[in-house]
C-alpha cells in the first residue's frame, strides 16, 4: 500500500525532472535534462509509455498505471505488474539473447521501466495491417519460443532456481485473472465488458450456445491455471512484437506467469491467422493473395523451427529434473529419449491449436480486439471476416486432438476465407 500511496503517474512535462538525475539515463540521452524531448505514445490498454529523446539518442520509458487504461480508474491494477515485466525481460534476454529490448533501469515504487527505444521498428500487427512481407518473423518467433520456453522449464533449470521463479511469478494474480476471465471465460457470455461488430450476432448466439465449445474453453482454462510448465511471456500476439525487415524483438511481458508451454505458441499462431482472415478487408490497393501466402508460410515457420530448435535444446540442454539423461542417453537409450520428445512435441501441438482458438474467439467477442479487424470500416466486410476466424478458431478448439498437421488448416481457412464453408 505504501508504494500505491507514493507513486506519481508521469507526464511529458514532468518525466525531465523526475528521472532526469539518473546516470544511465544522462549517458544515453544527454547530460541536461531541459534539453529532453518527451512524447506520450502509449496504445495499449494498461501502461502509459514515453519516447524519451536527446542529443545523445532515445530511451523508452514505460510506467504501469494502478488501474486499466483501456477502462479507467473503475478498473484497479497493482503497480506490481511492472516488477514482473522487469524479472520476465531479464530471463528472456538471458535465455534468447538480443530478442528482447535492453532494460537500463527499473524503480519499483513508481512502477517504471526504462529500456531500449527500438528505431526504426514498428509493431508488427501494424505492418501486417499495411501488407508488409518480413521474411525474418518466422523463424525468429519460433526460435523465440523454443529457447524461452524450454530454458525457462523443469527441462532445463535446476529445481531450486525453477521453484524460486515459480513462486515469483505466482504471485502475478491480477494479470493472470484477466487472462482468466476475458479468454477464456467471458466471449462464451454476455459478459459486462463485452462488444462484438453487430453483424455477428447470429453466430455469437450460436457460440454462446455451443456446449462442446464451451466445455473445450474450460478445459483449456484449467490447463492454463494448473499446468505451470514454464515462464510464459503470457500475451505473446501481433501487437507484442515490434520489426524491420531484419530484426525482431518482442516487448511487453507483464502477463509473465508459470503456465503450459503451448500457451504462447498457441496465442502467436492465432493472430497471424487472425491476420489472415483481415486481409480482404485491407484490399483497397489491390489483392492481398501474396500477403495470404506470406502469413500461412509464417505459421508453417514458426510452428516448424520451434519444433526443430525445441528438438535441439531436448538433445543438448535438458540437464533439468525431467526426463534425465540418466535414464536415457547414459543407459545408451536414445531413442526412449526422442520417443519422450514426440510425446512432449505432440502434447504442446494439441494444446496451442486450442489456445489458438480461444484466442480468436476473445479477440473478436471480449473486450480487447484486435487492429486487423477494427480497421475494416465497411461493418459488413468486417463482419464477414471476423465470422471466418469464429468459424476457424472454433475447429481449433473443438477438434485439436484430431488434427494432424498445418496443410489441412490451411486449406481449411482458404476456404472459409472464400465463403466456401458457411
Amino acid at each position: 500500500m505504501a508504494d500505491a500511496e507514493a507513486f506519481v503517474a508521469l507526464t511529458p512535462e514532468t518525466l525531465p525532472t523526475k528521472l532526469g538525475g539518473l546516470d544511465v539515463l544522462k549517458t544515453r540521452i544527454g547530460s541536461d535534462p531541459s534539453a529532453w524531448r518527451v512524447r506520450e505514445v502509449g496504445d495499449g490498454n494498461l501502461n502509459l509509455v514515453f519516447i524519451v529523446e536527446g542529443p545523445a539518442g532515445a530511451v523508452i520509458v514505460k510506467q504501469a498505471l494502478p488501474y486499466v487504461r483501456l477502462v479507467g480508474e473503475s478498473w484497479p491494477l497493482p503497480l506490481k505488474r511492472s516488477y514482473f515485466e522487469y524479472n520476465a525481460l531479464i530471463r528472456q534476454a538471458d535465455r534468447d539473447p538480443g530478442m528482447v529490448p535492453e532494460v537500463f533501469h527499473f524503480d519499483r515504487a513508481q512502477a517504471i521501466v526504462v529500456m531500449e527505444f527500438l528505431n526504426p521498428h514498428i509493431i508488427l500487427r501494424q505492418a501486417l495491417i499495411r501488407g508488409e512481407i518480413l521474411p525474418k518473423i518466422g523463424k525468429d518467433l519460433g526460435r523465440f519460443a523454443a529457447r524461452t520456453l524450454f530454458r525457462g522449464s523443469d527441462l532445463s533449470m535446476s529445481a531450486r532456481a525453477r521453484k524460486e521463479d515459480l513462486a515469483l511469478f505466482a504471485d502475478n494474480v491480477e494479470l493472470c485473472d484477466i487472462t482468466e476471465n476475458l479468454v477464456f471465460s467471458d466471449p462464451y457470455f454476455e459478459a459486462e465488458l463485452n462488444r462484438h461488430t453487430p453483424q455477428l450476432d447470429g453466430l455469437v448466439a450460436e457460440l454462446r450456445a455451443d456446449r462442446d465449445l464451451k466445455v473445450e474453453a474450460q478445459a483449456l482454462k484449467h490447463l492454463f491455471v494448473a499446468k505451470a510448465e514454464t515462464m510464459l511471456h503470457g500475451d505473446l500476439h501481433t501487437g507484442s512484437i515490434m520489426v524491420t525487415k531484419n530484426d525482431t524483438k518482442v516487448i511487453d511481458p507483464e502477463f509473465a506467469f508459470y503456465g503450459p508451454m503451448a500457451l504462447d505458441v498457441g496465442m502467436m499462431l492465432s493472430n497471424f491467422w487472425m491476420s489472415y482472415f483481415s486481409q480482404r478487408g485491407h484490399e483497397e490497393s489491390g489483392s492481398r493473395d501474396e500477403m495470404r501466402r506470406f502469413l500461412i508460410g509464417v505459421i508453417d515457420e514458426i510452428w516448424e523451427t520451434f519444433v526443430a530448435e525445441f528438438s535441439h535444446l531436448w538433445r543438448t540442454e535438458r540437464t533439468g529434473i525431467l526426463y534425465q539423461r540418466s535414464l536415457f542417453e547414459d543407459r545408451g537409450d536414445a531413442l526412449g529419449a526422442e520417443l519422450a520428445l514426440s510425446r512432449v512435441l505432440g502434447d504442446i501441438w494439441t494444446d496451442m491449436l486450442g489456445f489458438a482458438g480461444i484466442e480468436m474467439h476473445r479477440r473478436i467477442l471480449g473486450l480487447a480486439h484486435n487492429a486487423d479487424f477494427e480497421t475494416i470500416a465497411d461493418l459488413d466486410l468486417r463482419g464477414a471476416c471476423e465470422a471466418a476466424a469464429l468459424k476457424f478458431g472454433r475447429h481449433l478448439a473443438v477438434n485439436r486432438r484430431s488434427i494432424t498437421g498445418l496443410t489441412a488448416l490451411a486449406g481449411l481457412a482458404e476456404r472459409l476465407d472464400r465463403g466456401d464453408i458457411q
